[in-house]
Formats: structure tokens, C-alpha cells, sequence
């Protein structure tokens, strides 16, 4: 369903009379399109159709503009985009450091974004690798129930790269029903909530309508 409906406003509205809600979520009832429209001038507001299959069409004074960025902005939050964070590592970083930048990590793939690992050896330190792979499977072992890896560990001059994107949540056990009789319990069903209109709800009884930088 869109976020923003075409809804006739104002000199669209056509049909009268019409059944009016007024700007503070009031029920005034059956009148003319004329009235409606007088009354949502002196306003400064919109006299907006929000349902127009109902007889007579139900409509609201609002401030249309407004309540559309309201509803771009609210799709934007629903559909945040996934970034790609950063942490890095060296292979002399301590045990109490690691489980910090870990534990942010954690924090970026709960939001939904992508992770890249950054290992970067200094000196001689790039003659031990096998250090840094190291690190890494532990690393890996430690999401290895919420993230997947998107890019294996990679040497890259003197950076050692590895991604991880978040995989599947694990699934939630369901509520068990009470037993009856020693009979075992069947899960519960949970009803998935039904999706909010993307208009605003009349009152009374009326039917209405971002790699960024991460740590271093």
C-alpha cells in the first residue's frame, strides 16, 4: 500500500454533501461540500476526502502538506537503508579492546548493517598473518548464530579484510498452550498485527484511512 495516497483535496471534491471531521478530530456531521470548505479556509487548513467510497464521502480539515512529509519521513525510518560499518583491529590488540569492538559490531548487525573487519599489521607484524586469521575465526564463531560471512579474510597490502552481514534471526520459540489430560502442548499461534492505514483514523466510529565511518 503506498505511503502517499492521491487523496482529492480541497476544489477536487466534487460530490456533496459530504460527512466533515473537523481539525480537532471532531464528528460535525453531514453538510455541504461549501460549508466544509468555508470552515477549513478560516482554518488555514485543507479539507481533505479520506474516504471516498463511503456515502456520504467522509471528509477531514487537516493540514495536507504537512501530513504527507509526515508520511515520506515515517517510510524513509520503516526503510532505512544498510550501511557498511568499520572496525579495526591490529593483531596487539588486547583481550578487553576486542570485546569492545566486538560488542559494537554486535550493535551494527542488530541494526541491519553490513560489518568490515579491518586488520592492519604494522612492521614485522606482517609476517604473522596466521595471527590475524586467528582472530578473525574467533570472531566469526562469536556471531555464528545472528551473522554470516559475506567476505572471507582477505590481505590487501597491509590490511587483512573480512565482512559479515547479518544472517537470520534465529527463530523464537512459541508459547506452549496449557495441557490437558498429559497431552503434550501444541505451540500457539500468533496472529501477525494488521498493517496501520496510511491515513489518519477518524474519530467516533467513522471508517478512515546508509563504508560509513565506524571505530577505530
Amino acid at each position: 500500500m503506498p505511503i502517499a495516497q492521491n487523496l482529492r483535496c480541497n476544489e477536487q471534491i466534487r460530490l456533496s454533501p459530504i460527512r466533515l471531521i473537523d481539525e480537532n478530530n471532531g464528528q460535525v456531521g453531514v453538510i455541504s461540500t461549501d460549508e466544509a470548505l468555508r470552515r477549513a479556509r478560516e482554518a488555514g487548513l485543507d479539507l481533505v476526502e479520506v474516504a471516498p467510497t463511503e456515502r456520504p464521502p467522509v471528509c477531514r480539515i487537516m493540514d495536507y502538506g504537512k501530513w504527507k512529509y509526515q508520511q515520506k519521513k515515517k517510510h524513509k525510518t520503516h526503510h532505512r537503508e544498510q550501511q557498511l560499518k568499520e572496525v579495526r583491529l591490529s593483531p596487539k590488540t588486547d583481550d578487553h579492546d576486542k570485546e569492545i569492538k566486538v560488542n559494537r559490531a554486535r550493535e551494527f548487525l542488530t541494526q541491519g548493517d553490513k560489518v568490515q573487519f579491518t586488520m592492519i599489521f604494522r612492521g614485522r607484524e606482517r609476517f604473522h598473518q596466521d595471527r590475524g586469521l586467528a582472530i578473525f575465526r574467533a570472531i566469526v564463531e562469536s556471531f555464528c548464530e545472528t551473522a554470516k560471512i559475506e567476505r572471507p579474510p582477505k590481505m590487501e597490502g597491509r590490511r587483512m579484510t573480512m565482512v559479515l552481514a547479518p544472517d537470520k534471526p534465529a527463530a523464537k520459540p512459541k508459547p506452549a498452550a496449557s495441557r490437558t489430560n498429559g497431552d503434550p502442548a501444541k505451540p500457539a499461534q500468533v496472529a501477525s498485527a494488521p498493517e496501520p492505514s496510511a491515513v489518519p483514523p477518524a474519530a467516533g466510529n467513522v471508517a478512515e484511512q546508509q563504508p560509513s565511518a565506524g571505530m577505530s
